[in-house]
């Protein structure tokens, strides 16, 4: 018998993209919120929600990411909105809520 075959194998690393926790991560909170600057100004009035809309989209799908939730099928409506208030953010409308899914699909 060859010797390779008498050693035992190894456990398989796991993917980097699999997940190693046995549970989903608690945020830790609270974080500091990042300063403010004023927007531009001079923009159509839809700029603006458009781009409040994105940045609360991105919050919402980084802490959902940190949380455990990460695929978009996962990520429903109502999940959303509880990470939202989690974080200590208004809740968010159904358009930011596909907007999060978004972002989480296009990420992968």
């Amino acid at each position: 018998m060859p010797a390779a075959a008498a050693k035992p194998m190894p456990n398989p690393k796991p993917l980097p993209t699999q997940s190693t926790a046995k549970r989903p991560v608690q945020l830790d909170l609270p974080y500091e919120p990042v300063l403010k600057r004023p927007l531009p100004a001079g923009r159509p009035r839809d700029w603006y929600i458009t781009h409040n809309r994105r940045l609360k989209a991105m919050r919402l799908a980084i802490a959902l990411l940190d949380s455990g939730v990460y695929l978009p099928g996962q990520a429903r409506n109502a999940t959303i909105r509880t990470t939202a208030q989690t974080i200590g953010v208004h809740p968010p409308s159904d358009t930011t809520c596909h907007m999060v899914r978004a972002l989480m699909r296009y990420a992968r």
